[in-house]
């Protein structure tokens, strides 16, 4: 049975100076998930927020807070990043040798564990925790960067992940991050998507926040 969709705007492409603000829009205009990207500037080259920022997030938001970990090594960050009130830890396969030991590390932290992958990884390397997960991220773009376009050619990926969830029996939650809009997630929603992380489409929508939200629920 198809999931209602989650929507998870990304602060990424938020006005910092009115942060607090901007995430009480999204709540009030029927936001799920609240989405942080983490970025080291050495798995990825931008270097984006760290612990504070999600606790600031926390005493904004009662949303959940879905925290996603491109860096090196981050299981050296983990309880950090559960005390500042994360709901979601989304760690990826390319920097965990220990994929399932971190997985169960963020269980362990009362979070739910993510796993997730480049865009030049296959779903394969995902096979292994699949297990041990609540939520798989597929990334339809590179990860650095808010404002990147869609990348068509993961579709099959995003419907091969599908596959693996269903023929596993795991019921966590498929999410795609990169390039989400009212012209894409139509697509990605066919291929078993039920989970959506947007950045420009809702917090540089011409006409605001809850105008993108209402936007991307209309292209369901």
């Amino acid at each position: 049975m198809t999931r209602d969709l989650i929507l998870a705007p990304s602060i990424l492409s938020a006005d910092f100076t009115r942060l607090g603000e901007q995430i009480a829009e999204c709540e009030a205009a029927g936001a799920d998930w609240i989405h942080v990207d983490v970025m080291d500037g050495h798995f990825v080259p931008n270097l984006t927020m760290g612990p504070f920022v999600v606790e600031a997030c926390r005493r904004a938001t009662s949303l959940p807070l879905d925290v996603h970990l491109m860096i090196e090594r981050p299981e050296n960050l983990l309880e950090a990043f559960a005390q500042a009130g994360a709901s979601h830890l989304t760690v990826h396969v390319e920097t965990c040798p220990d994929i399932v030991g971190t997985l169960k590390t963020i269980r362990s932290l009362g979070c739910q564990a993510g796993v997730t992958l480049n865009p030049a990884t296959p779903a394969e390397a995902l096979r292994e925790a699949i297990p041990f997960v609540d939520l798989v991220l597929v990334m339809t773009v590179h990860p650095g960067y808010s404002g990147q376009a869609f990348m068509p050619g993961m579709l099959p990926k995003v419907a091969q992940v599908r596959r693996m969830l269903d023929e596993a029996g795991c019921a966590a939650w498929l999410e795609v991050d990169g390039g989400i809009s009212a012209a894409t997630l139509s697509p990605v929603r066919a291929a078993g998507a039920d989970a959506f992380v947007a950045a420009n489409a809702v917090f540089k929508h011409p006409d605001g926040i809850a105008a993108g939200i209402r936007a991307l629920r209309s292209a369901d």
